[in-house]
């Protein structure tokens, strides 16, 4: 029973400070929504991706024999090693690169744009606050009443930059986190290709020699 009058306190706390935060904590919310939305479909896709639970040698086997290649890894190395020379091999992971890297790289971007703003969004949030708080200081007689308004600017401009920063420094690490992820499974695909065009090269050799 405690531990749900708690949770009913704290949502209740959370509502206060949102409403005190003003129409910026809106613009706020929607830039943290399309960031970490973004964000977790990234994770998610790389992970489907599966390129860390596939040993090399295991991958490395499957180039040369197509009949055991399964998942993901497995359809990539399909589609890559159907060249006949090193050119149609490029061309095959300038196609990969454009269908697998660069969706992941626009999102990254838009995660990094959002960064950027949230803080922003805050400081304009601080502006608005501190504008009202003069507006009162100004319009009202000292009272109780203008001590109110006074307050409400005051936390409208405080808890909008906070907000903005504290939303910024979580998705600075999320988008850190899922580029460097980003950047290994790019370094897997750069090595795939690399050892696809070793192995077509001595192929290669080895008709050109017979």
């Amino acid at each position: 029973m405690n531990n749900l009058y708690e949770q009913s306190s704290l949502l209740q706390q959370a509502v206060e400070i949102w409403q005190a935060g003003g129409w910026a904590m809106i613009a706020i919310a929607a830039t943290s929504l399309v960031m970490f939305t973004l964000g977790l479909n990234v994770s998610i896709r790389l992970s489907g991706r599966g390129f860390t639970r596939v040993r090399e040698n295991k991958w490395r086997h499957w180039i040369n024999h197509p009949q055991h290649r399964r998942g993901h890894i497995g359809r990539l190395l399909d589609f890559v090693t159907g060249g006949e020379t090193i050119k149609d091999t490029a061309e095959f992971f300038e196609e990969l690169h454009a269908t697998e890297i660069a969706p992941f790289e626009r999102d990254l971007k838009v995660m990094k744009i959002c960064v950027g703003i949230a803080p922003l969004l805050g400081l304009l949030g601080t502006v608005t606050g501190m504008l009202s708080t003069f507006s009162a200081l100004a319009s009202g007689s000292g009272g109780d009443k203008t001590m109110g308004l006074v307050a409400e600017g005051i936390s409208e401009a405080l808890v909008t930059t906070e907000t903005g920063l504290v939303v910024a420094l979580a998705g600075l690490f999320f988008q850190y986190h899922l580029t460097r992820k980003h950047d290994r499974y790019k370094a897997f695909l750069a090595h795939v290709e690399t050892v696809c065009n070793q192995k077509l090269y001595k192929k290669l050799r080895m008709k050109a020699s017979a």
